[in-house]
């Protein structure tokens, strides 16, 4: 079965291109979108967030020194950042610093999924 509504005609009856819908504003090579100051990822069209991946996983990194979660507070995500940062003091105090291995494996793959493109900001776009 078919749709009816496609492909897309005209009053004509012949095929029509994608038109865009009303409201919107023309793409102008050279000229920045105002929806997306910071670009459009390529292959998905989201919009980029104003927070870098390379700070956010440098911040994630000082968890190699025992300040884990400052690159998810900087991306938006202080709830998590936090509960990162409790949760790696915890397992430190608890074992008597035997446990510092795992915040600081936690920051660093942390830090490698920030880079990697696969944590976003608290709006869910992609980081530039």
């Amino acid at each position: 079965m078919t749709d009816p509504s496609w492909p897309p005609v005209g009053p004509d009856g012949n095929w029509q291109p994608f038109q865009q819908p009303p409201g919107y504003p023309p793409p102008y090579p050279g000229q920045p979108d105002p929806w997306a100051p910071h670009g459009r990822h390529p292959v998905t069209g989201q919009p980029y967030s104003d927070r870098s991946k390379v700070t956010a996983a440098l911040l994630q990194l000082l968890g190699v020194f025992g300040f884990l979660g400052f690159g998810r507070i900087y991306l938006g995500q202080t709830g998590f950042g936090i509960a990162q940062l409790l949760t790696g003091m915890l397992i430190t105090v608890v074992t008597w610093g035997v446990g510092a291995g795992v915040p600081i494996i936690w920051g660093i793959v942390d830090a490698i999924l920030m880079l990697s493109g696969r944590v976003h900001d608290r709006q869910g776009r992609p980081l530039r």
